[in-house]
């Protein structure tokens, strides 16, 4: 049996001092053993796993083989509970993010990446500011869940500050010019295409892919919009002005499951059809550099804040967040925000 010699920093036969190991087994507590082929790092590995258990940092994760805490485990780990939480274009940013996380940091033990790492990274990125903060709040959030699961400490997060750049919007008269456009170029082809347009004009609480993504079964008979996966997370109902109840109640009714904004075919509009259809009407009443979005929500938003406080506009408007069950809602929400939207349209009427 060979002996363990720290001082000849090697271990021996007993009887043959000549006859050396050159194979070496580690083994701390039950829960870390390490092969190494060299004495020297045995040796220092041993120490290290001393020096830690002294200092009360000893964790057998972080020397196992598998790495149970190196980043690329734990980030995959996350990217999967992250999957089942949010929409797929969310996970797509989230997953982009981490992926180039990884690339970066590969295996290396989450305790080790703290605030420089995460700067000098960061920083490394050629993009935009906005880009950065965002890779930023990703990672944010991994820690905050990886101190949840396994007890790390998460690092402090350096700061990324931003700008938003500023959206074009137009004045009410002329939206309605535009929408009035868009109505004389599209009604006998579809009719659905103005409605949507103006819809988005009006409803300011609804984004352009959730027009879109409105099916029957979305468009209550007693006057509400219902938006089951918004962006705020909380179901979403929006009420609808009396002459858009009458409108829609006008219109060929479908199968519960279909799109609302379809073709005769019954397929649902592309995603740029909103869009497409409101940059020609532009081009037509000479309105340059101006967006769907900005031209319909952004604008409506600016031009009631002047006849609106910024809470009412948030709360019955806009509605960036709603929480409230679906019958409280209707008995407290309904008539502001139909006060809001009907608003929208005296404005557009206003000399």
């Amino acid at each position: 049996i060979l002996q363990h010699n720290e001082r000849k920093q090697a271990v021996l036969c007993p009887d043959h001092p000549e006859v050396r190991a050159s194979r070496f087994r580690v083994q701390y507590g039950r829960k870390v053993m390490k092969r190494f082929k060299d004495y020297a790092q045995a040796a220092r590995f041993l120490n290290t796993c001393r020096c830690d258990d002294d200092r009360g940092l000893f964790d057998p994760r972080d020397y196992r083989t598998n790495f149970p805490l190196g980043f690329e485990t734990q980030a995959k780990k996350w990217l999967k509970v992250k999957a089942q939480q949010v929409k797929p274009n969310s996970y797509r940013d989230i997953k982009r993010d981490m992926d180039k996380a990884i690339v970066e940091w590969g295996q290396t033990n989450c305790k080790l990446i703290q605030y420089a790492q995460i700067e000098d990274w960061l920083l490394a990125m050629k993009v935009g500011d906005k880009t950065r903060f965002n890779a930023r709040a990703t990672l944010g959030q991994f820690f905050g869940w990886l101190q949840k699961r396994e007890g790390i400490p998460a690092p402090e997060m350096p700061e990324i500050n931003y700008e938003l750049g500023w959206r074009n919007i137009i004045d009410m008269q002329t939206q309605a010019r535009v929408l009035a456009k868009i109505k004389e170029m599209t009604w006998e082809r579809n009719p659905r295409i103005w409605i949507g347009i103006k819809w988005l004009a009006d409803y300011i609480a609804i984004r352009p892919g959730e027009m879109r993504a409105l099916r029957e079964r979305d468009i209550d008979v007693n006057g509400f919009l219902v938006i089951p996966s918004p962006k705020e997370k909380s179901p979403k109902l929006v009420p609808m002005l009396d002459e858009d109840i009458e409108l829609y109640r006008s219109l060929p009714r479908g199968f519960p499951d279909l799109f609302f904004f379809r073709h005769s075919n019954g397929k649902q509009f592309a995603r740029e059809m909103f869009w497409r259809n409101w940059i020609a009407a532009c081009k037509e009443v000479g309105v340059k550099g101006v967006d769907l979005y900005g031209g319909t929500r952004h604008s409506t938003a600016s031009a009631l804040g002047e006849h609106f406080t910024k809470d009412e506009l948030r709360d019955s408007g806009t509605m960036h967040a709603t929480n409230k069950a679906f019958e409280r809602y209707m008995q407290h929400k309904a008539q502001p925000s139909r006060d809001i939207y009907q608003a929208a349209g005296r404005l557009r009427r206003m000399e």
